[in-house]
């Protein structure tokens, strides 16, 4: 396996993407191979860098998924000690809302 080409913060190619650059332009980098990364504070941070001509389009939300989604998002604010939905994520650090937490 040959090694990937490593670039400084803000000087790699003009035409190579990130992951975030990708979907931004309505591309996923799945199956896409990485063809290099940058690299900033000194080596700590890694981002992998994708050729855009390799990538697929976004698969588009169907109204399954989105029932799905829905569901898991409901289920993560719902608090397992008094059964309300709590308006956001519970935590999982307190297991249960803030309300119940406090009690």
């Amino acid at each position: 396996m040959a090694a990937l080409p490593v670039y400084r913060y803000r000087l790699a190619p003009h035409g190579l993407m990130t992951r975030r650059q990708l979907r931004a332009q309505g591309l996923s980098a799945h199956r896409a191979d990485v063809v290099g990364e940058i690299r900033w504070r000194r080596g700590r941070r890694v981002a992998y860098l994708y050729d855009p001509t390799t990538a697929r389009p976004v698969q588009p939300m169907t109204p399954g998924r989105w029932r799905s989604h829905a569901a898991m998002m409901r289920a993560r604010r719902t608090c397992p000690v008094c059964r309300r939905d709590a308006g956001y994520v519970i935590p999982t650090s307190l297991g249960c809302c803030v309300s119940c937490y406090e009690r």
